[in-house]
């Protein structure tokens, strides 16, 4: 995973390589301020030549569970997918999330 930082824009960008994942197989999980990006990797090859039969798999499971800044709300999160590249966007920080003035009475 690659995490970048735009400090002008406000946005962070973590980028995922899942070479030969399709994007059905991937799946991003936002819960309680944590965003959890997991992929499955199912590849089966076979392989004829020569009256040799070569028969190749590999199965794995990945995931990875990132801390979202305070705020960020599930629909402010951004994903495409394209090469086996998955990018996800989300802000940096809500202006929200700054520090708030409480009124004395």
């Amino acid at each position: 995973m690659d995490l970048h930082e735009d400090s002008e824009k406000n946005i962070v960008t973590a980028t995922f390589e899942f070479p030969g994942v399709k994007k059905e197989d991937v799946s991003i999980d936002v819960h309680n301020g944590r965003m959890t990006v997991s992929a499955e990797s199912k590849i089966s090859e076979e392989h004829d030549h020569d009256g040799y039969a070569v028969r190749e798999r590999r199965f794995g499971k990945m995931s990875r569970t990132l801390q979202l800044p305070q705020g960020v709300t599930e629909d402010q999160i951004k994903a495409s997918m394209s090469d086996g590249l998955l990018t996800i966007t989300f802000p940096k920080a809500n202006a929200e999330s700054g520090p708030k003035r409480v009124t004395i009475l």
